[in-house]
Formats: structure tokens, sequence, C-alpha cells
């Protein structure tokens, strides 16, 4: 997104509550490929990164500790939270009470009626000016609307049926690391000795239908955020039913959709609005082996669709699969796309 040319003469301030973290570190590195008008920058954590520093536009910036008074004594104007739900809890509104726009990856607003669940290229319009708290939407929410409006828009959603196929980053860096450590010993010949410490079970060689915790109608807490936040977002009321399983790979989800229209639907017409869909990229030539996976994603900041094709027996019906890297479009560039839009208010 190119920021309004007026507008954008001014620079803010940035905070970034958790920039020691794998999504602290994409937003760094997302807000200087966007060229993002930063007048000074805070990198803040926890009590033991504090002495450390992390790298931005060719400066050191040393990590601060976050703290309730930290926002007002540093003057941050933008406040990027992806640091946990308790850490939003505890500090988001000390931000937004110093004057700062909060823009939080956890989901503690999320589903909060007078807090924005925004995704820039389906609901701006939910962006306020005078908004303090602006939340970002789960990481398997995010990809899946970039689909789902587009086409609701077209032909009408009646239901929804997703399956996701979770990387370990989505654990954040101790995942990543488990799997790495696992393989290793895989490798070793010591499989048997691996420890499973973020991961219910080995994810090693193996898929694991367990994301977040179990709730009491038998689905997990993530695919319940992926049916409520969906439904927030494009302000729609359809069905929708969520499996979400851990895989082991280190990057970028994928997701196979089936929507169910209440209209007629064709696959053409599907690849013709989707195609010019933002924030989407249609790769959808199976007779030369093209379709959407984890390897093309990667370091992305688009959603990849491909397998798009008609059902079998139901024209109302129509299948697809979608690969986004979590990080970025999941989480770090969507936080800044939501500022960029703020900013051009």
């Amino acid at each position: 997104m190119l920021l309004d040319s007026k507008k954008s003469q001014k620079k803010y301030v940035v905070g970034i509550v958790g920039a020691s973290g794998a999504v602290g570190e994409e937003l760094l590195l997302v807000l200087e490929q966007r060229n993002f008008p930063v007048e000074r920058l805070v990198p803040l954590a926890s009590k033991r990164s504090v002495g450390k520093s992390v790298n931005f536009c060719g400066e050191k910036y040393p990590i601060l500790e976050t703290n309730a008074e930290v926002f007002s004594k540093e003057n941050i104007e933008i406040a990027f939270f992806s640091a946990g739900s308790s850490i939003s809890e505890l500090y988001a509104n000390d931000a937004a009470n110093a004057g700062a726009l909060v823009i939080d990856n956890t989901s503690f607003f999320r589903m909060q009626d007078d807090i924005a669940l925004v995704v820039p290229e389906v609901n701006p319009n939910d962006i306020r000016k005078d908004a303090r708290i602006i939340a970002n939407p789960n990481c398997s929410t995010i990809q899946m609307v970039h689909v789902l409006d587009p086409l609701h828009r077209e032909f009408e959603i009646d239901r929804v049926d997703v399956s996701t196929y979770q990387a370990v980053s989505g654990a954040g860096k101790r995942g990543m690391e488990e799997l790495v450590l696992q393989m290793q010993k895989f490798f070793a010949f010591e499989i048997d000795s691996a420890k499973s410490e973020v991961f219910q079970h080995r994810i090693a060689l193996n898929l694991i239908p367990h994301i977040d915790i179990f709730l009491d109608n038998d689905y997990t807490k993530e695919e319940m955020k992926m049916i409520n936040e969906s439904k927030k977002i494009m302000h729609a009321d359809f069905e929708l039913a969520a499996t979400c399983v851990r895989v082991p790979i280190l990057r970028s989800h994928s997701e196979s959709i089936t929507i169910r229209f209440k209209r007629e639907a064709s696959a053409k017409r599907a690849r013709e609005i989707l195609q010019s869909a933002d924030g989407v990229i249609v790769v959808d030539n199976p007779k030369d082996n093209l379709y959407p996976m984890p390897i093309i994603a990667t370091d992305k900041d688009d959603t990849f669709v491909g397998r798009i094709r008609e059902d079998n027996f139901d024209k109302r019906i129509l299948h697809l699969f979608c690969v986004a890297d979590q990080v970025r479009v999941g989480a770090a560039t969507n936080a800044v796309r939501i500022a960029e839009k703020w900013i051009n208010l």
C-alpha cells in the first residue's frame, strides 16, 4: 500500500511489544521493507530481554522493559503488541491511555464488541481514526477471509468447511526449535528420546489435530477463533466448521476449504474474482503441477490460492486450497497494513 504523500510526511514513534519474539522480529522486517514512517523505534520486551538490542534500518535499538509507564515516557504513538494475551491485558490500555494507537496481535481484544477486528483487504471501513485499540485476527482466519470475502460478495456463502495444516512457527520460536531438534534426533537414530514440550505429542514426522485447548463443544479454541472471527470481520452469519491440524513444517499455514454458496458458482468465475482480489495470488495450473505450497508462500505478503474446482455433485459448491505465511500475512504484515490504513484516514 502506498501511503498518502501529504499524510505520510509525518513520522511516528513506534513501539513493538514483544520485539524479541518471532512476530516482533518480523514486524521490524516488514516495517523496514514497507518504508513505514518511523521517527523513532522503541523495542519492548520482558525484563529478561533488557540489555539486548534489535536491528532496524541499519541501526541498533536497545530493548526496554514493558511496563505501564514506558508508553507515555517514550511518547509512543503507534504500539504493536505481539507478546501474548496476558501482556496485552496488562499493558494495552496503558498504551492507549498514553495516546498511542494499539494494534494487538493477540486474541485478547478480538471478540470485544467495541474493538474493531480488521483485515484491511476485507473490512477497512471498520478502522476509525479515533480508535485507540484495533485487533489483528488469528493467522488462519486472515488468509481464509482473504479468499472467502470476494467470493461471498459474488455468490453469497451459505456454509464453509475448512481443514488447516498449520506450521510449527504458529507456536513461535520454541515450536520451530522443537521440530528441528526432533528431526536431528531422528537422523541420529534417537527419535525415541525426543522430548515434546511445546506440542502435545512428537511433531516430527507426525500430525497433531489439536491446536490450543479443547472446549466443551469438543472444538479447539483455535477452531472457534476461525469461526467467530470470520463472521465478525466479514459482517456475515454463514455456517462455518473448522478442523485445525499442526503439521511438521517450519513456516506457512495451508487450508483446504469447501464453500457452499446460495447460488451456483463456477470455478472459472471464482478464478477471475480471486485474480483481482487484493492480497490474493492465484496459482492454479494442475497440469503443470502449479498450486499453492508453503515453500512458495514463505516470506511473501499475499495469500496464494489454487486447486479451485467445482463439486462433482452440487453446483453451489467449490473446493480450493490456500497457503500464506502466517508470521507475515497472518500477523506482522496485516498489523502494518492496519497502521498504514489508519495513517491515511
